[in-house]
């Protein structure tokens, strides 16, 4: 079994194949990085952030970007506005301006504000997209689980991406019965699925005694308020198991499992310390 680990989108990737091509692992690390630099908005000069910059205007875009783009809209519908990519000007008001391997930038809490409905705020068409002035998309999980999914379709017949925390199992696995995955405490094989993690432990700091993270609440603009710290899910690609982890993690473990029975595959949750 071949194995690669690297870091991209501020996490930690891992790229895992049998029988794979000389190389395949090799060249999925450096698409990865290219993936990073068009499409992180901690980038300046990438896709999404000169994307954001010209709000208020049709601008051509990538056919990746449009497909992102595409998915973006779709899981809003999908989620009732729970997941919703154009919530940058709250994340930027809690501090989340740059890479928390470099540490976060002091919050303006007044600055948060309800997000309104996604496709009032962005509008895609064949080769090009129109944001609304005043407004920004962070594509964050999303982007990474779209590329978890078009990564593995591509890399070779038998292989697990994992873009930090979002995967792709693609094939049996080194033992012909599923890819081992840790999940909520538990190795699950995965064969041919997704999963993901949303919680709000790890991008998390304190400012003045408040407690930050990276997970915003559209409805309210500003930290997610959850019974639950963390949610993981198992669903037929790891798009699906990203978006639905992270509507699940939003609307707390009253309304969550009867959601999670409706959409995917199988889901584990960890409540809120005391």
């Amino acid at each position: 079994m071949d194995e690669a680990r690297f870091e991209g989108f501020g996490s930690i990737c891992h790229l895992l194949g049998v029988g794979l091509e000389s190389g395949r692992l090799r060249w999925g690390a450096s698409w990865v990085a290219e993936m990073h630099h068009r499409f992180s908005r901690f980038e300046k000069d990438s896709e999404i952030s000169r994307f954001n910059e010209q709000a208020g205007q049709w601008v051509d875009v990538s056919w990746e970007l449009e497909r992102m783009l595409r998915t973006a809209l779709d899981a809003y519908r999908l989620t009732g506005g729970l997941v919703h990519a154009g919530v940058l000007g709250s994340m930027l008001a809690i501090g989340y301006t740059r890479s928390l391997a470099v540490g976060p930038t002091s919050a303006v809490l007044a600055r948060a504000a309800p997000a309104p409905p996604l496709p009032d705020l962005l509008e895609v068409d064949e080769g090009r997209a129109l944001l609304q002035t005043g407004f920004g998309i962070d594509l964050g999980g999303l982007a990474k689980g779209w590329l978890a999914d078009r990564l593995a379709g591509e890399l070779g017949e038998n292989c697990l991406v994992n873009l930090g925390g979002d995967l792709f199992a693609r094939g049996g696995g080194p033992g012909g019965d599923g890819w081992p995955v840790g999940l909520g405490g538990v190795t699950v094989l995965l064969s041919n699925q997704g999963a993901a993690t949303s919680g709000t432990w790890r991008r998390a700091w304190s400012q003045g005694g408040v407690r930050l993270h990276h997970l915003i609440d559209p409805r309210t603009g500003l930290p997610a308020v959850s019974d639950l710290s963390e949610v993981s899910v198992v669903a037929g690609s790891a798009i699906d198991a990203e978006v639905h982890a992270k509507a699940a993690l939003l609307l707390g473990s009253e309304k969550a499992a009867t959601y999670l029975v409706r959409h995917v595959q199988g889901w584990w949750f960890a409540p809120q310390s005391t």
